[in-house]
């Protein structure tokens, strides 16, 4: 009961302090009738009190997200359901649901009666997310007041939920020159523009060859007899890398250029996979973030989405690489400040006539509140002397340009290994 008394309001209080006083100014001066109304003032709160705090008890809610997953500037809805579970009728009850300042304003319901036999009552609210990540909404709190405002109660009805907020997705066109066409040093490729036909490996003839894997439209075409190596997929593979040091990146929040290299990953990987490709996403140091082969369909879409979704910026200082991390493969490496050393860790796994491409962020344009670049970091355009030396495709991005900018310059450089028989891509 002394704990029910805490919910009392500052009227409540005021009101049983006259009660108890009303009594014993009634008892010095002998007064019944002031007596009787120090009784009822004192029994009002008392039995507000007592139900109000069982009332608290008979009212339930859910949370429902109606929207798994949200894109930054998007918009997602929230479904609160309240219902009452017993029969003693439930004051008035203020609704306040906990939700990050990224999401929006903190919403705030007011419900003054609930319907009898548990009939919820449906409430929704708009979630509007600034700021990429996985969000905590919740816990849902319900205040119990009573008509006459003299006590108030707080209970918990719902624990947190998860949101996860995923980067904006530009649409892109377009793919750079041999895009998803393999990598091979000495292999001559072929695209075939016919619907249903296969890409075709091609090399010079070496003695021993099976002559039944002769590709004669290419030994025609070259005047030189050419053998077939393998049928490949339609498409073959792209590794796109995400540079997300901490320590590589400048500016704070939605506007950094850790933001700007995620939304750029997202948009990249989901247009190659739209295209037919099997695309890995890998960190700076090779470790696997989403493959194609593991979710297929849709699927690679949102274990993309959730693996940059969840991409926080990395302690390391420098890029370490113990092999290639696109094993073989195609390779678009989204990266941030890049020292020397980070260069060479880059280069030295990737063999020289394998397609290589750079988008490299100049993050001294974001560079607002952020601490200065290290000390080991070369200007912006020694690395990409030294990446173009490597044998790579770079492509510098600034604040200023859009994503489908950067993409479309990006499929006008040329790397190594773009030709194809017969004419560009």
């Amino acid at each position: 009961m002394f704990r029910s008394l805490s919910g009392l309001t500052t009227r409540g209080r005021c009101l049983l302090a006259a009660g108890i006083a009303a009594g014993l100014c009634s008892v010095v001066l002998n007064e019944r009738d002031l007596l009787r109304v120090a009784v009822f003032v004192v029994a009002l709160p008392l039995g507000v009190v007592a139900l109000a705090a069982a009332s608290k008890m008979t009212i339930s809610a859910s949370r429902t997200l109606l929207t798994e997953r949200v894109p930054v500037g998007g918009q997602g809805e929230v479904q609160i359901d309240l219902w009452r579970t017993g029969r003693m009728p439930a004051g008035e009850v203020l609704l306040e649901d906990g939700l990050p300042y990224t999401l929006g304003p903190r919403p705030r319901f007011v419900v003054e009666r609930l319907p009898a036999h548990g009939r919820p009552v449906p409430l929704r609210y708009p979630v509007q997310p600034t700021l990429r990540g996985v969000h905590r909404i919740g816990p849902l709190r319900a205040t119990v007041t009573d008509p006459f405002g003299l006590c108030e109660f707080d209970r918990d009805l719902v624990s947190q939920s998860r949101l996860v907020v995923v980067p904006r997705v530009t649409t892109l066109w377009g793919l750079p020159r041999g895009a998803g066409l393999g990598s091979g040093e000495d292999s001559n490729i072929r695209l075939h523009t016919g619907q249903g036909e296969t890409d075709v490996v091609v090399r010079q003839y070496r003695q021993g060859d099976d002559l039944r894997k002769v590709h004669w439209r290419s030994t025609a075409r070259r005047d030189e007899l050419m053998v077939r190596v393998e049928e490949l997929p339609w498409h073959s593979g792209t590794t796109v890398l995400l540079d997300h040091r901490a320590s590589a990146h400048r500016g704070s929040g939605a506007q950094s250029s850790l933001e700007w290299a995620v939304e750029f990953t997202a948009s990249v990987c989901l247009h190659l996979h739209k295209t037919g490709q099997r695309v890995r996403l890998v960190s700076e140091h090779g470790r696997l973030l989403a493959d194609a082969a593991e979710h297929g369909g849709s699927g690679h879409a949102g274990a993309v989405l959730d693996s940059l979704a969840a991409v926080q910026p990395a302690h390391e200082r420098d890029i370490v690489l113990n092999a290639d991390p696109a094993q073989g493969q195609e390779l678009i490496a989204v990266l941030g400040s890049v020292g020397t050393e980070s260069v060479h860790e880059l280069t030295r796994h990737r063999a020289r006539g394998t397609r290589s491409y750079a988008v490299l962020l100049d993050t001294a344009a974001w560079e607002n509140t952020a601490a200065p670049a290290d000390g080991d970091d070369v200007a912006v355009g020694d690395t990409v002397g030294l990446l173009r030396a490597a044998g790579w495709g770079v492509v510098v991005a600034k604040p200023g340009r859009s994503v489908p900018d950067v993409w479309a310059e990006l499929c006008r450089t040329t790397a190594p290994g773009a030709s194809l028989i017969g004419g560009g891509s």
